[in-house]
């Protein structure tokens, strides 16, 4: 079972699994108990530089990933909360759904955090 991503604005379904929340601010206008999330790794999510730069623009989707994963790797606390989710991804047969706030369901780092965890 692959992972999967979706806004956290989406109605909850029971089938989501384990919910996990990847970006490093709460989503506005989200209270916690209709958000359910069972974790919330904001780590895991890029730098606030990384994601001033990027803007949610698709023309640098590409370049974004690449320097995203790049983060994954070298910043310790990015690498930590990187490693959590594969935990859990393992632990839960990949029955894990990563949430994020972004309007953009195509170019955000839900999209690339699935990628890596669907290929572990």
């Amino acid at each position: 079972m692959p992972v999967s991503v979706k806004r956290i604005y989406e109605e909850y379904d029971k089938n989501d699994g384990v919910r996990v929340l990847v970006d490093r601010v709460w989503p506005r206008g989200m209270s916690k108990e209709s958000a359910k999330v069972d974790h919330w790794i904001k780590e895991a999510g890029p730098t606030s530089e990384l994601r001033k730069w990027f803007g949610h623009d698709p023309d640098k989707f590409p370049d974004f990933k690449e320097k995203y994963k790049s983060e994954l790797k070298e910043n310790d606390e990015q690498k930590e909360a990187l490693d959590k989710l594969k935990k859990l991804a393992k632990e839960n047969d990949k029955n894990l759904t990563l949430l994020y706030s972004a309007k953009d369901t195509e170019h955000n780092q839900a999209v690339v955090l699935k990628e890596i965890l669907d290929h572990q």
